[in-house]
């Protein structure tokens, strides 16, 4: 499948994390690595500062005038680099803009198993880096950042999820099971896998994870990049 359309979004898998969302004239990115196909955006959304979800070459590419970067407050500042507009959120901060249509819930993103040294995490929680429950015409979806299946994903049951972006590689964040389990915690009405194909994992991981959800009530779409 190209790309996932929702209630008037259309969501598209541009490699690894990263995707592109359209609604009516907005465009947004989610995370661009080494996209195929670039498409001027008007709004930019980054979970953390590493090169494989902050990536300077494929920023440029797509910004423009009055385009507005979303990050974290590990990333405060980037936006003068590129001569844009920025918002640096904590977890749990909001934003909301009327000027592109959309609110967005900064989510907590760091690992609990996952570690580059003995105790030293590959994501910290202390760094503060994140995953967004994103808005948008009123379609909610959740990109979860590089994450593990952490506990505050328990409070992401009351908002209603329609489509949930989760990494299923393992090493730097969840395994395949242990996204299948985050899911059934989130409770969204669709799934699409991620953190595949680009550095670590393959096409199997996803399915995989398709697999460990079949018969769960959670429908698992596994998009090809565009």
């Amino acid at each position: 499948m190209k790309y996932l359309e929702v209630g008037g979004i259309k969501l598209f898998w541009t490699g690894h994390d990263g995707f592109r969302i359209e609604h009516g004239k907005t465009v947004m990115y989610v995370d661009p690595f080494r996209l195929v196909s670039p498409v001027k955006a008007d709004v930019v959304l980054i979970t953390h500062n590493h090169f494989d979800h902050y990536s300077k070459e494929d920023v440029r590419k797509i910004v423009k005038d009055r385009t507005l970067i979303v990050g974290p407050k590990e990333l405060s500042g980037v936006e003068l680099e590129f001569n844009c507009r920025g918002v640096f959120l904590e977890p749990w901060g909001e934003y909301k803009s009327d000027e592109f249509g959309f609110d967005i819930l900064g989510i907590p993103a760091y690992n609990v198993n996952k570690f580059r040294a003995p105790g030293v995490p590959f994501h910290p929680k202390e760094d503060g880096k994140l995953g967004y429950l994103v808005n948008i015409g009123g379609v909610k979806i959740f990109h979860a950042g590089d994450s593990d299946n952490i506990p505050e994903y328990s409070k992401l049951g009351k908002y209603n999820v329609d489509v949930a972006l989760l990494p299923v590689s393992g090493t730097y964040v969840m395994t395949a099971e242990e996204a299948a389990k985050a899911a059934k915690i989130i409770k969204p009405k669709i799934v699409v896998p991620m953190h595949w194909g680009e550095i670590i994992a393959g096409r199997s991981e996803a399915e995989r994870f398709r697999d460990i959800l079949r018969g769960s009530g959670i429908e698992v779409v596994i998009l090809e990049r565009v």
